[in-house]
């Protein structure tokens, strides 16, 4: 079986759906179909059941998915590897940013790949809802996430930057007849729940108390930041962001206010300690030597 038609495999295994499989690998579905169909062929027994309306996986469609998937992403790895050596690439640092705000990190990314060209920096986004997860299964070597974190198996690096908050609501919200709201306002009003874990850790992102001892209700849950985007401005919540979020996500149908009452929220970079590499090392020195960015205006 070639790498090619294991790829369109475990897409279709994933999609089931040979539209979409043709569409994400940028093939045809007659392609799509060719290869599902050279692949029976060779091995003897149907591996999708086809209807007009859906596609499932047989037995042993599934037993092949499950077979395929470590040995493939190992290929593409070793591919990966092959081609970066051959440009005098010797490793790849996957950074998951929680943030928005990537671009005003650049001088650290900057400062990363002049003094260490032999290793590729790869910047991605991360879900909060799933951002420890992500760093344990090792789909990223390091996270830059809000502080606290304290859990046994990750370390706390170096703090990159530290920003005042402020609210997201929708443009036509009756909070917007103000220029800053307290957290003791804004708790009259609903903000978003999450099922991640550790609950600390989310509660110092939106506590569950004011400081007068309110309690902040939360309502509907969210996966990341733009369904928290989305419920605030159909009015449904209320969210609470760092600062960088006016100039980054900017649309006409949801207002931001400074928060009068809330420190500055710290991100640092977090890795899991078992991994800790030169690359993670490399990074971490980067920004001890740079520093933290200045601290940021409050939000107009």
């Amino acid at each position: 079986m070639e790498l090619r038609d294991i790829e369109i495999f475990l897409t279709l295994a994933e999609e089931l759906h040979f539209g979409r499989t043709a569409a994400r690998l940028c093939l045809s579905p007659a392609r799509v179909t060719q290869a599902v169909q050279k692949q029976e062929r060779q091995i003897g027994a149907p591996l999708f059941e086809r209807t007009n309306r859906t596609v499932r996986l047989t037995p042993v469609g599934q037993q092949l998915r499950d077979d395929l998937r470590p040995l493939y992403a190992g290929l593409k790895d070793s591919v990966e590897r092959a081609q970066l050596a051959g440009r005098g690439i010797t490793g790849t640092l996957r950074v998951g940013m929680l943030p928005a705000n990537a671009y005003d990190l650049r001088p650290y990314w900057d400062v990363f790949r002049l003094r260490y060209p032999q290793w590729k920096l790869r910047v991605q986004k991360s879900q909060f809802s799933d951002a420890f997860a992500t760093l344990r299964r090792g789909d990223i070597d390091a996270l830059i996430t809000w502080l606290p974190v304290d859990e046994p198996d990750l370390t706390v690096g170096p703090v990159l930057f530290a920003e005042p908050r402020v609210l997201a609501v929708s443009t036509g919200h009756e909070l917007t007849r103000r220029t800053s709201v307290s957290l003791e306002i804004a708790a009259d009003f609903q903000h978003p729940q999450s099922d991640t874990r550790p609950d600390y850790w989310y509660d110092a992102y939106i506590p569950r108390e004011t400081r007068r001892g309110r309690t902040i209700e939360r309502g509907p849950v969210v996966q990341d930041t733009e369904e928290a985007i989305t419920l605030a401005s159909m009015a449904e919540i209320v969210v609470l962001f760092p600062s960088h979020m006016t100039r980054y996500w900017v649309r006409p149908d949801i207002t931001y206010l400074p928060v009068t009452d809330m420190g500055p929220l710290p991100y640092a970079l977090v890795w899991r300690s078992e991994t800790e590499g030169e690359p993670i090392r490399a990074l971490a020195g980067i920004i001890r030597d740079l520093g933290p960015l200045p601290p940021a205006p409050a939000a107009p």
